[in-house]
């Protein structure tokens, strides 16, 4: 457990003292490819060493056993954050600009009308299904690194985009949400579903990776195949 809480603080703390911090010493130093390169192999160790003190952490008791219903509505939710994850692959403005150039932000659409932060909010559903359906002490650090990450992430993100996109952020964050559907239930957007090409694919992921759960690491059937055998 000490290795993993070690692998979580490092895996949060420097993707935060690397994206606002340091992040503009280290630009001017290594250029902007420098610092992606740097940032992305940093991300990549420390979720490793993450995933690996995990792996390692004894057998743990439970905090609660997850019934059907449980399964249920934590599918459902995965469902919605594997489309929202495929959704945000596409036209996300949020992504690094290696050329400093400001990009001309376009209207919202797809899952962007839903939330501006579509990738972070598929992250932090994947957190808190499966901390739902396998309630323990390292799984509550596995999966609390990742909730806070994306979501706290999301919200730096907007300061850092303020600042380094004054003349486009501003307006796309009027015109979305941070929440999913905020936008929809105070009437500043019309109801979506995210768009065909995330339906589609997010549909496709989920049920390739509920498949696949046990081979992936999970611990049991999950998704459809809870309840559904085929072969």
């Amino acid at each position: 457990m000490n290795s993993l809480i070690a692998a979580a603080l490092a895996f949060v703390g420097l993707h935060f003292l690397l994206s606002h911090p340091l992040r503009a010493p280290l630009v001017k130093a290594l250029g902007a490819r420098g610092f992606l390169g740097l940032y992305s192999g940093v991300a990549l160790v420390t979720f490793f060493w993450m995933v690996r003190a995990f792996g390692r952490v004894e057998p743990q008791p439970l905090w609660w056993v997850a019934g059907d219903l449980v399964w249920l509505a934590a599918s459902a939710a995965m469902l919605v954050g594997a489309v929202l994850f495929v959704g945000s692959l596409f036209g996300n403005p949020a992504f690094p600009n290696p050329t400093a150039r400001e990009p001309m932000v376009p209207a919202p659409g797809g899952v962007f009308a839903i939330t501006r932060h579509p990738m972070m909010w598929g992250f932090a559903l994947w957190a808190l299904v499966h901390l739902a359906v396998s309630p323990t002490d390292a799984n509550a650090v596995l999966t609390g690194a990742i909730l806070i990450l994306a979501l706290v992430g999301a919200w730096l993100q907007d300061r850092k985009k303020q600042r380094l996109q004054p003349a486009s952020w501003p307006e796309w964050q009027a015109r979305t949400s941070y929440f999913p559907f905020a936008a929809q239930i105070s009437g500043r957007a019309p109801w979506t579903l995210g768009g065909g090409r995330a339906l589609i694919g997010g549909a496709a992921v989920w049920i390739v990776a509920t498949k696949l759960h046990i081979v992936l690491g999970g611990a049991m059937e999950a998704g459809i195949w809870r309840w559904v055998s085929i072969g």
